[in-house]
């Protein structure tokens, strides 16, 4: 593999990272408004959290050369959410979601790229056994079976 392939694969794992990151803060926006008082708490510090993870990633895209995907104006959810149950079932989703891509980064990465990769791997993972009230053993690769 060439130098020039392997930086194509960091920067397109990068983009796909930073694109998981845009739907996740557009979800915790709506996970936000159903979750209920018990969980706005736990909503709020995810929203934030993936705010910092998108920041972090448009800057690692524009030091890979290239330019930063544009989040959408929405996103389709996967289910209808109307209360509080289906509130968490997508915020598992999107961390769910998070950890997949970041297991893509974590393979194309080096250095510290690579263990912040990992550590957002672990923290979505850590996010989505919260909501869902259990964990899986390969966070980010349990989802594509």
């Amino acid at each position: 593999m060439t130098d020039a392939t392997k930086d194509k694969g960091l920067l397109d794992a990068t983009q796909a990272a930073l694109a998981a990151e845009h739907a996740a803060v557009y979800g915790y926006g709506v996970v936000g408004g159903r979750v209920g008082s018990a969980g706005r708490a736990e909503a709020n510090a995810a929203y934030t959290a993936h705010l910092a993870r998108r920041d972090a990633l448009r800057r690692a895209v524009r030091a890979l050369g290239g330019t930063p995907k544009a989040a959408a104006a929405a996103y389709d959810l996967p289910f209808p959410v109307t209360d509080r149950d289906s509130a968490v079932r997508l915020a598992a989703r999107l961390e769910e979601k998070v950890a997949d891509v970041y297991s893509d980064l974590v393979r194309a990465a080096t250095g510290d790229a690579r263990s912040d990769a990992a550590a957002a791997l672990s923290d979505a993972a850590v996010r989505a056994a919260r909501w869902r009230g259990s964990g899986v053993a390969f966070p980010g690769l349990a989802e594509r079976a």
